[in-house]
């Protein structure tokens, strides 16, 4: 009996649903619909802070098979700080349901935005491992920007999220293009070191962030690497137009723009560095940044394309980390 019902456990399905999409009548219909059609579904709904990483825990705990996150990028954020809080053997597949007002993560996976076609989509797409990298005891999937990018996701109030979308963070960017100060720092990898006047950092798991703005386009979410991005400070009219030219081009290194890719980078800011983790702020004077490879699995399609390879036969499982 008890094997039976351990099966039975493994077969549920948790949706950690961010409080403020609850509601929604397309969330709901897409919620009945998938249960109709015979899906063993369970729904929680968050409340505060700290309750999607709570929930996607202990489904972990409870044996559940798959979790998946109806939220925005913050939400998924905080169920994967939940899920690796767990032994990589017990952490569920991850299933996503985007209902931010960017969904940076899913439109860069080619998931669909549409709530049942998402949620039909989260339970049932093949599970990929995934990378998942640390800023010291912090984890995130998608990226980490630092500097006057973060400065303005952090600075970007949620109602006029809600309202533009992705285009509220052009907005306050515009608002803010000439009063952003540089951020002077040290940063050392594993191929070398580098002392820049930060203008944006961009560490990318993923390859999108601030409402679509395609920081790293050439990172991958399962090739153990980090892709980061440096765009050093200007001076002039000039000046941004030659960065902005540069990085068209991606160059190794050039006069304002350095991308590379590396398992770790540690950065010494002379003063706090606003920062943020798939959109979540905070500020740090000194950190490190590393990968734990194949940590999470994510339902993805085969074609998906931040995969990095086209992936036939069984569907992978998280590695140990």
């Amino acid at each position: 009996m008890t094997r039976i019902k351990e099966k039975e456990r493994e077969t549920m399905v948790t949706l950690i649903l961010n409080g403020k999409s609850a509601q929604l009548p397309a969330v709901r219909q897409a919620v009945n619909a998938c249960r109709e059609a015979g899906a063993e579904l369970e729904v929680k709904v968050t409340w505060e802070a700290g309750d999607a990483a709570r929930m996607a825990e202990q489904a972990g705990r409870d044996g559940v098979g798959r979790v998946i996150v109806g939220g925005g990028d913050g939400s998924i954020n905080e169920a994967v700080n939940g899920l690796m809080r767990l032994p990589a053997e017990r952490r569920p597949g991850l299933g996503l349901l985007p209902l931010g007002s960017a969904n940076d993560l899913a439109s860069a996976l080619g998931l669909a935005l549409e709530p049942l076609a998402a949620l039909k989509a989260a339970l049932s797409l093949p599970l990929h491992a995934v990378d998942v990298p640390r800023l010291d005891d912090q984890y995130f999937l998608n990226m980490a920007t630092g500097g006057f990018g973060a400065e303005i996701t952090s600075s970007t109030p949620k109602s006029l999220k809600r309202l533009l979308g992705g285009g509220a963070y052009s907005l306050i960017g515009a608002l803010k293009a000439w009063q952003y100060r540089p951020y002077p720092a040290r940063l050392c990898w594993a191929e070398g070191q580098r002392e820049a006047s930060l203008f944006v950092l961009a560490l990318g798991n993923g390859t999108r962030s601030g409402g679509g703005q395609h920081l790293t386009p050439e990172a991958r979410i399962d090739d153990g690497l980090l892709d980061v991005l440096i765009l050093r400070d200007f001076a002039s009219l000039r000046d941004m137009a030659a960065m902005r030219r540069e990085l068209q081009r991606r160059p190794r290194e050039g006069t304002f723009v350095e991308a590379f890719r590396t398992a770790w980078l540690s950065v010494e800011a002379h003063g706090d560095l606003p920062l943020t983790l798939d959109g979540e702020p905070c500020h740090r004077r000194a950190f490190r940044v590393e990968v734990t490879p194949g940590a999470l699995s994510l339902a993805l399609p085969d074609d998906c394309p931040l995969l990095s390879a086209p992936v036939t036969g069984q569907p992978a499982t998280a590695a140990a980390s």
